[in-house]
Formats: structure tokens, C-alpha cells, sequence
């Protein structure tokens, strides 16, 4: 069964009388070429002595119009005869072993549902349906047309390779149409593709339908659009679009259209160069175009279809006078002469470039006849049936046939492996084909690629991406996008109640990136990373610490190297003058070990300069608590000390003389040891150490010293605290003792000086961000410091450097008179 003609010529039945035979019309110059493709596949096997041997393959030929009801009648004739009644003939055999068609996939699946009780196979060569696939429902179906599962599969990958995600879809309404076209917005669906608009129409169809359909294909935004439809249904949609000069459209099309002539030469070039889609593989069949080239109706006047080949090919008729053909259009055709020549045509029938549909009828006819050989070749004995048995020739029936198609698996002269899988399909392969322009400015079509099911996942499509000519002859792939992608850095935001593919773009939030164009959300960058400026790389967010070579750090440095100085400059003085009656009496042995406190407290402050360490922040925390506890002691000691020289003047010795100078060394050392013991258990608990703090900013990692154990810290510092305080309390009770230079004078102003620094750092550390937070701790070090030198050992310099006349032990003794502090 073949569609020789496209369309037919409906009438209205009344159901009053016998209804006539249905005209058809429109003859396809394709198909009547596959007719005579079957014609020359049974005469060449009939001719091959290795297959089929001592038989022959015998055939009749129905033209079913590309109708399912014309199909069906042409089946139920094929296997009753001739007869227009099914009469005696249903309980007999059939008059057919096999059935070759039908033309598209409704006649197929109307002839399979017909001819299925029967167990009669049938073969089709252009049915794609992938709903005949299922076995349970068609189980005497087979095809050497891929399904149109690779065909959508194929599609999508196409459209998804060109980065089209906002297409058109159309398809004529049958199963055709409606299977494939499910089958392709599923799978494109996974891509992440969103169709546009999704149309359907028939040929039956009024033209208010297809006018709807134009203006639907007007208005969308996507110019690319999808179309699995047959060829009848495209030229009616084609013809619509050009009247109304709709030529910027990007068609896509199935392999049922793809590759047909459906318009004029002139018109093709208007609207169809560009088109892409899948093309039926084809393979050169030896001795085909000769063959074909020998069809001539003179020989066989009988032959109705050459007869109205010849006709329609030449515009001519066969016929003596002028007269009108029903069967074509024209009014008014010559008279045939016979020496028309069928190289001189340019049309479907001998056009073998690029249709695979011949080869399809080549394979078709070849998989019947090896069916029959291993049908016919098997051993009694050693048969599939009961009792070991085989067929009886030539008595066989058509479910017989139909256990040998399974098995079928040749090669045919090209070396291609025939064979169907357990659905009865063929592996799926396809050409990619482009209308484009050669030389002449004729569209013509050229293979650009090809699909292979069989392949590894991934590797199915290769594609000459190069040599694709688009719409309106354009080198460049058409945007179909319903939204431009998403940059580096930003993300999508879903329009609401819209597909997927139309959206906005928003930035990444702060601390996220995306790396990937249309990316769906942002990532936060690593705790110890930042996005860039364009928020598509994270980078190593910048480090901050109080380093040596910055202006603050030089500073600082600088401060306490002064500090350090102007400790060791006063012990020389001291050393100098030590025994100046100044400098006795305000126990330079102590004045010495306070000096070096002084000196090491500087030199500490250096430890909280630099990038931090392990060993810097333990050496800054407890070298820098020990330092100040030996400064406090000392200090301490020098206030009680002359507490008890005040009260040796009531008179009363005995108190000093038990607090000498053993016992002031031995008190030193004891608060100072305390503070060492401190310090050494908590090194040993949890030590300080170097951290990289992200609280104050978001894009720099800050390098600090973490103080581990929280209560070590706070005994290291209450203990400094609580010397402090009582230092200053017992300084501030000696202030007014009645010596013209009273040590407790210079002690209260040091300690108020030294508890005001420390005092006013608390805020000063807690609000400073980053370095300045350390900064804050040197400056705090630095200044009690030199409160300490300021108010303790300055005013005894001045004296001994420039008032030596005051150096003696009557001033010191308030002797002399004496301006008050």
C-alpha cells in the first residue's frame, strides 16, 4: 500500500445510496517512486538464485490516497481478493502472506488493528509513530523506519545544541503528529527548553484554522519553531505564510517533510532556506535509477499508475485530442508522443539524493523475503513449531511468517545490518539536512550531519555546525530565547506565573557567586574566600594585621624603641648619680629593677606587631602580664617603703628594719611569681592563639591572637588590676607626707596616670575594628609606660641633671623651704 496520491476528493454520502468510489488526486511523484522501488526489490530477488530459491515473490499494489479509511478497505481487499464483501473468505486463509505500508502512521495503526487477529505482519517504510512500538497493542508490526522516539530525541538535542530555549511547535493532528510531538516536548522539556505556543491542524481543516495559526506564528516572540507534520498539511501552512509574507521563520522540520519538494522552486527559496531537520538515511541502491528511468507507459497501456505518471509528469495526455484530466488539475493537456524523456524531469521520482524512503522500500521488501528463505530453509525435525515441525509448502500460514520476522538479521549489498529489535524497530539513524542555495540560486538539500541511536550517550548527534546555511540564507544561529542568559555573577529570577525560560536576572547576594551563565542559585563563597567584583570567582579575601611596614606600625615601633631609650637612658643616669642623695633615697635598687619592668614592658609591646604566631601570642599575653606585674611590684614596694619611712619618724625602727631589703627582693618576686604561675597553667590549658576573625569585615580575614582560655585571661588581668589599685591606694594615702619630695607624690600621679590609660582602653578596645583594635592595646602599653617614667624617674633626672643644688639630703628632709605639690 502506497499514498501514490496525496489527497482525494471528499464526497457527502446519504446513506440513501450505494456511495461511490472515492476520487483521489494530487499525484506524488515520491511515492509512485517507491511503488516502483518494491517493483524492481521483487524482480531482483525473484533474479537471486541464493535467495528464495524456487520461488517467487508475487505482489499487488493499492493507492490508499493518504486516507485510513481507503487504507483499511485496501487491506481487507488484499486479503479477501477483489471481492467487495468479506463473504467465505474470513474463514479461509489469506490471500496474502504480508503486507508492506502504509504511508504514515494513522494507516498504519488503522491497518495493523485490521489485520493483527489474522497474525499477518506488517512492514512499514514510513511510519514513525513510537506508539507502534508497543508490542501488546501491535504485535504483527514491524518497520524499517527509525520510531520517533530518535527522531524527538534527535530534535531536542538540536535544539538544545544551538542554545534555543524558546521555540514554536506545530503538528498536524493525528497520531503522526500528536505521538511525535508529545514525544519531542518531553524530552525538550528536560533540556530545560519551554515551547512558545503548540498548534495542531489537518488538511480538512478550515481556513480560519490555518489563518489562526499564521497569526499565532506572527505574534510570538520566537521565530523558530518546530514542525512535525506530513507534507500535504505543510505546503497548506507554507502557502498561508507566503501570502501573508511570513519568510523570517527558522523551521524545524520531521523527516515526513523535510526532504519533500513541497513548493515551487521560487517559493522554497523564499521561506525554506535554512530549514534544518532529520533526513531518512539513504544508501545507493544499484540499478534503481536505471530502472526507474524505464518506466514508459506505451509498453503497458494497462498500467493505470504509469499511465497517470506519464501524464502528470509531462502535462500531457495519453489520450488521442485535447482533453481534461480528473485526475489532475490542469483543464487542458496535449497529446503524449512518447519521446518524452524521464532524465529530463526534475522531481521527486528521480531525485535519489536525498530521500531515504527508497532504501526503506528496498530493506521492507528484502526483510519478507529472508523471512520466507529461513521459513522455507528449515529442517523437518529441527522446526520451531509442535513437534519440532516446519512449514509445509506451500501451505503455510501468515502467524508462520510473522515467527520468522523476529529472527531476520542480514546485510544488504551495501554492507548495512538489517535487523528489529524486540518491538519490531530498526536502530534509529538519521541525516541532518539544510535547505540551501547552490550556484543557480535553486534551494537544494544538503546533508549536514547525522544521528546514530546506537552510539555511546552523548555521542548520538555529529554535527558540521560550519556549514549550516539559516534563515534567509544567514550564516549566523537565530536567538529563540524568551529571556537573554544570565551573566556570570547574577542568577535567575522566574517571572511569575511564566515557563522557566522566561525570567530576570538578579545579582548574587553579598558573600555568593555563580560561575555558570543561567545559573539557578549563587553559592556562598568559602569562610576564607570573597567574590570579586563581578561575583564570579571567589578570591582569598585580604588579610589585615598591624604590620611593621605600615605608618602605624613604624609608629608604634618607633615609640617603643624610644621608650626602651629613654628606660635605659634614665638607668644610666641613676647609675651615674647613684649615690646622690635623690637617687638613695628613693632605693635605686629597686628604681633599677623597676627601670628593666619599664624596658621589658616596651620590648613586649613589639610582640603585638607583626603578622600573628603561635609563639608571638602566647609571648604577648603572658610576657606582657609578667612584665607589668614586675613594674606594679616594684612600684608596690617602693610605696610601702615609704610608708614605713614616715612612720620610723614617730620614732619607731623596728617595722622598717623587718621589711629590709631581703624581704622587699623576696615580695617582689612573690608577686611577680604568682602572676608566672598564672601565665605557665594557662600556656598549659589553652594557650593563645593565632585566629583569622571575620566579624568586622565581610572581605578581609583579620589575623589576631584569640586569648584561649577566657579564664586565665581575666585572672591575669584582675590580679594586674587588683596591684594596681591597691598601689595607688596606698601612694594616694602618702601623697601629703610632709618631705619636700615625696616618692608617694610621684607613685599617685604614675598609678593615676597608669589606671586612667587603662581605664579609657577598654572602650577604646572593644569599638576599635581590625588592627586598630591591637593598635588600641600597644597605645594603652605604651602610654602608661611613659606615665611611668614621666611621673617616677623624670622629675629625680631633672633634679639631679639641672637642680644639683637640690640634691641633698636637707632639701630632701624639708629643711629648706619648698614649694608644695
Amino acid at each position: 500500500m502506497f499514498n501514490v496520491h496525496s489527497d482525494r476528493l471528499e464526497r457527502a454520502h446519504s446513506f440513501t445510496n450505494l456511495p461511490q468510489e472515492t476520487q483521489c488526486k494530487s499525484f506524488d511523484f515520491r511515492a509512485f517512486r517507491l511503488v516502483q522501488t518494491m517493483i524492481f526489490t521483487i524482480e531482483e530477488i525473484n533474479r537471486n538464485p541464493g535467495l528464495l530459491p524456487n520461488v517467487s515473490l508475487g505482489y499487488r499494489i493499492y493507492d490508499d490516497c493518504s486516507s485510513s479509511t481507503i487504507a483499511t478497505k485496501a487491506a481487507l481487499a488484499l486479503i479477501n481478493g477483489n471481492n467487495q464483501s468479506v463473504g467465505e473468505k474470513c474463514g479461509g486463509s489469506s490471500m496474502v502472506s504480508a503486507l508492506i505500508g502504509g504511508g504514515s502512521s494513522s494507516e498504519s495503526i488503522a491497518v495493523t488493528r485490521l489485520i493483527g487477529p489474522f497474525r499477518i505482519p506488517l512492514v512499514s517504510y514510513f511510519s514513525t509513530c513510537a506508539c507502534l512500538s508497543n508490542k501488546e497493542e501491535f504485535p504483527t508490526f514491524y518497520r524499517t523506519i527509525p520510531s520517533d522516539y530518535h527522531q524527538s530525541k534527535f530534535l531536542a538535542q538540536i535544539v538544545s545544541k544551538f542554545g534555543w530555549t524558546w521555540i514554536g511547535a506545530i503538528r498536524i493532528n493525528n497520531d503522526y503528529g500528536n505521538f511525535g510531538m508529545q514525544a519531542f516536548i518531553e524530552t525538550v522539556e528536560k533540556l530545560g527548553v519551554c515551547i512558545a505556543f503548540s498548534e495542531s491542524f489537518y488538511r480538512t481543516d478550515s481556513r480560519e484554522k490555518i489563518l489562526k495559526i499564521v497569526e499565532v506564528i506572527k505574534k510570538s516572540s520566537t521565530k523558530v519553531i518546530v514542525a512535525f507534520s506530513a507534507t500535504r498539511e505543510m505546503r497548506i501552512l507554507l502557502k498561508e505564510l507566503l501570502r501573508q509574507n511570513v519568510t523570517d521563520i527558522q523551521w524545524i522540520g520531521s523527516e515526513a517533510w523535510v526532504t519533500s519538494d513541497i513548493l515551487a522552486p521560487e517559493d522554497n527559496v523564499k521561506i525554506l532556506v535554512g530549514t534544518i531537520g532529520p533526513a531518512i538515511r539513504r544508501s545507493e541502491i544499484p540499478g534503481l535509477r536505471d530502472f526507474l528511468l524505464k518506466v514508459n507507459p506505451f509498453p503497458v497501456p494497462d498500467n493505470v499508475m504509469v499511465k497517470e505518471f506519464w501524464e502528470t509528469a509531462f502535462r500531457c495526455s495519453l489520450k488521442s485530442g485535447s482533453v481534461t484530466s480528473q485526475a489532475n488539475d490542469w483543464a487542458e493537456m496535449r497529446r503524449c508522443t512518447g519521446k518524452e524523456r524521464l532524465e529530463d524531469l526534475q522531481n521527486a521520482y528521480s531525485d535519489l539524493g536525498i530521500d531515504g524512503s527508497t532504501y526503506n522500500v528496498y530493506k521492507a521488501v528484502y526483510a519478507l523475503a529472508h523471512a520466507f528463505h529461513n521459513m522455507f530453509a528449515c529442517e523437518h525435525g529441527k522446526g520451531p513449531f509442535a513437534n519440532k515441525t516446519c512449514v509445509q509448502h506451500p501451505n503455510f500460514q501468515p502467524w508462520q511468517v510473522l515467527y520468522y520476522m523476529q529472527s531476520v538479521n542480514f546485510r544488504t549489498k551495501n554492507g548495512d545490518n538489517v535487523y528489529f529489535d524486540e518491538n519490531g524497530d530498526p536502530v534509529g539513524t538519521y541525516d541532518l539536512v539544510n535547505w540551501q542555495l547552490n550556484s543557480k540560486g535553486i534551494a537544494q538539500i544538503q546533508a549536514i550531519g547525522y544521528y546514530d541511536g546506537s552510539a555511546p550517550p552523548g555521542q548520538e548527534v555529529v554535527l558540521n555546525g560550519r556549514s549550516i546555511v539559516w534563515r534567509g540564507g544567514q550564516s549566523e544561529v537565530p536567538l529563540a530565547v524568551c529571556s537573554e542568559s544570565c551573566p556570570l555573577g547574577t542568577r535567575k529570577f522566574v517571572r511569575k506565573g511564566q515557563p522557566i525560560c522566561c525570567f530576570d536576572c538578579t545579582s548574587c547576594s553579598e558573600g555568593e557567586i555563580s560561575n555558570t551563565t543561567d545559573s539557578i542559585d549563587c553559592f556562598k563563597c568559602p569562610v576564607e574566600y570573597w567574590p570579586n567584583v563581578s561575583r564570579d570567582k571567589c578570591v582569598p579575601k585580604g588579610i589585615e594585621f598591624l604590620s611593621y611596614t605600615e605608618i602605624l606600625g613604624i609608629v608604634l615601633t618607633t615609640l617603643a624603641l624610644a621608650g626602651i631609650c629613654i628606660a635605659m637612658a634614665i638607668a644610666i643616669v641613676f647609675l651615674k648619680y647613684k649615690d646622690t642623695p635623690i637617687v638613695k633615697a628613693n632605693n635605686s635598687e629597686l628604681s633599677f629593677l623597676l627601670l628593666f619592668a619599664i624596658a621589658l614592658c616596651f620590648l613586649c609591646s613589639l610582640t603585638f606587631i607583626g603578622q600573628p604566631t603561635l609563639w608571638s601570642c602566647m609571648l604577648r599575653r603572658t610576657a606582657f602580664g609578667i612584665s607589668f606585674v614586675l613594674c606594679i611590684s616594684c612600684i608596690l614596694v617602693k610605696t610601702i617603703i615609704v610608708l614605713m619611712v614616715f612612720k620610723t619618724r614617730i620614732p619607731n625602727q623596728s617595722m622598717l628594719k623587718r621589711f629590709g631589703a631581703k624581704q622587699q627582693r623576696l615580695s617582689v618576686f612573690v608577686l611577680t611569681f604568682i602572676q608566672g604561675l598564672i601565665s605557665a597553667l594557662w600556656l598549659v590549658i589553652a594557650p593563645p592563639f593565632p585566629m583569622k576573625n571575620t566579624r568586622y569585615y565581610k572581605d578581609i580575614l583579620i589575623l589576631e591572637c584569640d586569648t584561649g582560655s577566657v579564664t586565665a585571661f581575666y585572672l591575669v588581668s584582675v590580679y594586674i588590676g587588683t596591684l594596681s589599685c591597691l598601689c595607688f591606694v596606698l601612694a594616694f594615702l602618702a601623697r601629703k607626707l610632709p618631705d619636700n619630695f615625696n616618692e608617694a607624690q610621684f607613685i599617685t600621679f604614675s598609678m593615676l596616670t597608669f589606671c586612667a590609660v587603662w581605664i579609657a582602653f577598654i572602650p577604646a578596645y572593644v569599638s576599635s575594628p581590625g588592627k586598630y583594635t591591637t593598635a588600641s592595646e600597644i597605645f594603652a602599653i605604651l602610654t602608661s609606660n611613659f606615665g611611668l617614667l614621666l611621673c617616677i624617674f623624670v622629675p629625680k633626672c631633672y633634679v639631679v641633671l639641672l637642680k644639683p643644688e637640690n640634691n641633698t639630703k636637707k632639701f630632701l628632709m624639708g629643711k629648706e623651704p619648698s614649694k608644695k605639690l
